[in-house]
């Protein structure tokens, strides 16, 4: 693969995961909550589950694109579609409370095995990856899962700097969030912005 696609691809799966979603939300307030051991502990548990995520969608994107040409049109106007979704909970979430005071904190294997749950019970992250990386892949190469693979891998980096950073910071940071909802609100439409820019431009260009 070109280093010019994987960086795009990087640059894009950083800006995804500082844009505002359950995940990020989740981890921060778990690192506020629980401390930054835990937050750091559902940020691997996170990606672990990223893991079964990408094998899927490596085995089933690569039956698609292999069997039909017209699937990855079909692909990319759902990608497109499912962004402009994205955009739009992004618009009219309401922010989100870290209230609560410290908690009992939970061993490393107990915040581990919450992240990793999340995660595969989440329909919205299959689809997301499905939408969003084959975007990135050469259909005619006969190497397919292999693309898929290392575009997962640097998803999985890319997610461990930003939550991680998150849960690292969560603590000096959670005033911020508990008191300003227009802090919030501010990202939320910052996030809009970005699914909405990339969505019309894999309608126009065929690609994120």
């Amino acid at each position: 693969m070109a280093f010019e696609t994987l960086m795009s691809f990087f640059i894009a799966s950083v800006l995804l995961a500082l844009a505002p979603g359950p995940d990020n939300i989740f981890v921060l307030t778990h690192s506020v909550i629980r401390g930054r051991e835990a937050g750091l502990a559902v940020v691997m548990g996170l990606c672990t589950g990223l893991l079964v995520h990408t094998t899927l969608v490596a085995l089933g994107v690569a039956v698609i694109f292999q069997t039909a040409g017209w699937a990855f049109t079909v692909l990319k106007t759902a990608g497109a579609a499912y962004l402009l979704y994205l955009a739009w909970q992004a618009l009219t979430a309401k922010p989100v409370s870290l209230a609560g005071g410290s908690a009992s904190r939970p061993s490393f294997a107990w915040s581990y095995r919450r992240g990793i749950i999340m995660n595969l019970t989440n329909p919205k992250v299959s689809l997301f990856f499905l939408a969003f990386m084959p975007q990135f892949v050469t259909p005619a190469s006969v190497d397919i899962t292999q693309q898929i693979m290392v575009l997962g891998g640097l998803f999985i980096v890319a997610t461990i700097i930003v939550f991680g950073s998150m849960a690292l910071m969560a603590a000096k940071l959670s005033h911020v969030f508990r008191r300003s909802p227009r802090v919030q609100s501010g990202l939320n439409k910052l996030a809009a912005l970005v699914f909405v820019g990339l969505a019309m431009h894999l309608l126009l260009f065929g690609q994120v």
